[in-house]
């Protein structure tokens, strides 16, 4: 039986597993996909808003050639922490099932059945897409995730969003080609989160035309060579040849759900937990990182939540 099952290969489920190491816990790191799999589905020229120093786990230095890191230094420097701390991962390796035994937990995954009598469950945000649940969504010029802007070369593009990844995607495929980026925006400007220098950027790109936007409106359904939306005065049809969905992602409420961790009745669905211990209502049942903050995806990320596996391996040996 292990002492401690870290569900989630991220940044901060490999910092639970270094302090699990540390503290001489037999325990293993289990991911339904890669290593850092969410920072690898970035976009692939992606900048970090943090340093590099701000994004060190286990006393591995960061290295940058850069002020802030890009996206692949960053799948290097994880990779890096991993084999010099020698992590016991279980990698492709989905968790389907979680039972509570009492003195123990029965994780049942892809490759197995596990047992554990403490779960930590930090597995980010970036798997589930919010849809658009419009007519025409499943066709395959429909896309949640962006990675380059070559693809779009010569075509049209419809960008549905109006935070920071609408807005560098709407940049990006306008200056590399793009015929056409038209941004589809349910709110009536652009977000006030936007990053500093894009915000001015984008904005200006607006307002001389480069990029059309539809502010107030929705899509109302997707075609294979057009897209109907919604606007403050009508329903208008345009050409189109992709729609970049830049909607935004939510956690994984499942695990959570099976745990019978509470969920606050508030609006982002915040789970519950002792913020000085990291553990929910179920005793051996943590959180750490960015699940803490239910779908307020943009309270927690790595640099502020790396002291979460600190406090949780302190009241596992604790207790």
């Amino acid at each position: 039986m292990k002492d401690l099952i870290i569900i989630g290969a991220g940044p901060i489920g490999l910092s639970c597993g270094i302090e699990a190491k540390r503290n001489n816990l037999d325990y293993l790191i289990i991911d339904k996909g890669m290593l850092v799999n969410s920072i690898f589905n970035y976009p692939t020229n992606t900048t970090f808003f943090s340093t590099s120093d701000k994004l060190e786990i286990g006393g591995i230095p960061f290295v940058s050639h850069n002020v802030k890191p890009t996206r692949t230094e960053a799948l290097e420097y994880y990779r890096r922490v991993s084999e010099s701390w020698e992590l016991n991962l279980s990698l492709y390796n989905e968790v389907l099932e979680i039972k509570n035994n009492a003195n123990h937990f029965l994780i049942n995954t892809q490759s197995g059945k596990f047992k554990s009598k403490n779960i930590i469950i930090s597995t980010g945000f970036y798997d589930i897409p919010y849809l658009l649940n419009v007519p025409g969504e499943n066709m395959d010029k429909v896309l949640h995730y962006y990675n380059e802007s070559h693809p779009y070369y010569q075509m049209d593009i419809a960008i549905v969003g109006a935070g920071n990844s609408a807005a560098d995607v709407a940049l990006d495929t306008y200056r590399k080609g793009a015929k056409s980026v038209t941004m589809i925006i349910r709110e009536s400007e652009i977000g006030e989160n936007i990053k500093y220098w894009v915000r001015p950027d984008i904005i200006n790109r607006i307002e001389s035309k480069e990029i059309k936007a539809y502010f107030n409106s929705e899509i109302a359904e997707i075609r294979e060579k057009s897209i109907t939306i919604n606007t403050e005065s009508k329903e208008i049809e345009i050409q189109n040849d992709f729609v970049l969905a830049m909607t935004g992602y939510q956690p994984n409420y499942n695990l959570l759900e099976n745990l019978n961790v509470k969920i606050l009745d508030d609006e982002f669905r915040t789970p519950s937990y002792n913020a000085k211990t990291m553990k929910t209502n179920i005793d051996g049942v943590f959180l750490a990182g960015v699940i803490c903050g239910g779908l307020k995806t943009n309270k927690w990320f790595i640099e502020n939540s790396r002291d979460h596996s600190e406090k949780i391996i302190a009241e596992i040996i604790k207790s």
